[in-house]
């Protein structure tokens, strides 16, 4: 009677081990790209949130410094007390309430290595009521809108 063996060879076993090396290689510095950019938009998007804040102000004939407190039910003009590290639960410092008033937010201890903890985001509004994104971060990160 003919023995018939049944499995995978160690050759065969080694290549599968290969490819997916080379797929891991290719995949992870793809997912964290993927991840440094989200952390930016949601930068971008809760700085971008207090835009509201100013504009309500300004409508209201308020000026001057406005800070944000992270346990802030409903932003208005008279809270005090601000962090602007977004990334540990922070909001945003704006600057000034005024024509050209700008809203600084600072990339936190929580953001990734890529980005590091000086790195900033701004929104800055011009006289007649448009505004600007700028950032430090790196350009290859930043969305197509800042």
């Amino acid at each position: 009677m003919k023995n018939v063996q049944k499995g995978f060879t160690l050759i065969e076993l080694m290549i599968v081990v290969a490819i997916i090396a080379i797929l891991a290689a290719i995949a992870i510095p793809q997912y964290q790209t993927y991840v440094v950019r989200s952390q930016v938009s949601r930068v971008m998007g809760e700085a971008g949130d207090m835009k509201v804040v100013v504009e309500d102000c300004l409508n209201n004939g308020a000026t001057g410094q406005i800070t944000t407190t992270p346990n802030a039910t409903v932003p208005s003009c008279v809270l005090t007390a601000s962090s602007s590290d977004l990334m540990n639960g922070g909001l945003p410092v704006v600057n000034a309430a005024a024509a050209n008033s700008t809203i600084v937010a600072t990339f936190g201890n929580h953001a990734n290595a890529a980005l590091g903890t000086t790195n900033t985001l701004t929104w800055t509004r011009n006289s007649s009521g448009s505004w600007t994104c700028t950032s430090t971060a790196p350009t290859k990160y930043r969305p197509a809108s800042c």
